[in-house]
């Protein structure tokens, strides 16, 4: 099942699900307990945003063997994790902002898991269980200051630097879906999430070994080879087999 967050003319968000093309609202809340009321409204004529608000985002870099070697280092033993904050998340069609402290931003693809239950020390076999859905992402990266400064706050936390959507998937399998990334419809990634090194019950486990994760909370699982510059006017479109696809505008930090 697909579920939304959208808003009409009057701008007010709502929480929606999605049926045959039509979005219906829903009464309650997504993780403690809702009702579905009657999809009637055309999803052509309603604005999607963020589908979550997550109250963090944990990522994991070069969980991609490949895209460890582009980068010149090593695939870790065990997950690198990082985090972005949340006020760094939009939605599909909105414009990710080139800051005017990078000259280098790349996009990033990458599955998002949603964590659907409050969860701590989780073992791997259990992991699906403490999972509401999954989402597209974008781990918008200035390359420039990940490097200059040896971690990766301000590289990965500007504003507009998450893009993610278009909704959550709840039927997603993720053991080998297509993860692609264009900028300009010119494909700059292509990867199998069954790629991965560690996988998602892996990171799960590995994660809430260290911390409390909440419902509504966002792992990022990784990206694979072929991240590259984005320039101002350009158009970047993640997809992912079996979920849907997220596209945004690239332009400039106006202050």
């Amino acid at each position: 099942m697909r579920f939304v967050r959208y808003s009409e003319k009057d701008g007010e968000i709502h929480q929606g699900w999605i049926l045959d093309d039509q979005v219906g609202a829903i009464d309650g809340d997504l993780f403690r307990g809702y009702r579905r009321l009657t999809a009637r409204l055309p999803l052509e004529q309603v604005r999607l945003h963020p589908p979550v608000q997550p109250g963090k985002i944990i990522c994991v870099a070069r969980n991609y063997r490949e895209h460890a070697d582009e980068q010149g280092v090593e695939a870790p033993a065990a997950p690198l994790i990082f985090m972005k904050p949340p006020s760094s998340i939009i939605g599909d069609k909105q414009t990710i902002l080139l800051p005017r402290q990078s000259s280098w931003v790349e996009h990033e693809a990458e599955l998002a898991v949603i964590i659907g239950k409050r969860c701590r020390s989780i073992s791997m076999g259990k992991a699906a269980d403490y999972i509401f859905g999954y989402t597209c992402a974008n781990d918008v990266t200035a390359r420039d200051l990940q490097r200059e400064d040896g971690q990766w706050t301000r590289a990965k936390g500007f504003d507009t630097f998450c893009p993610i959507g278009p909704w959550i998937e709840t039927e997603f399998d993720p053991a080998d879906a297509l993860l692609t990334c264009r900028v300009n419809d010119e494909m700059r990634q292509m990867a199998s999430t069954g790629e991965m090194i560690f996988s998602i019950g892996q990171l799960v486990a590995y994660i809430t070994s260290i911390m409390t994760l909440e419902p509504g909370d966002m792992i990022l699982t990784g990206t694979p080879a072929g991240v590259a510059p984005l320039l101002a006017g350009d158009k970047v479109e993640i997809e992912i087999e079996g979920i849907g696809s997220i596209g945004n505008t690239v332009g400039v930090y106006q202050p």
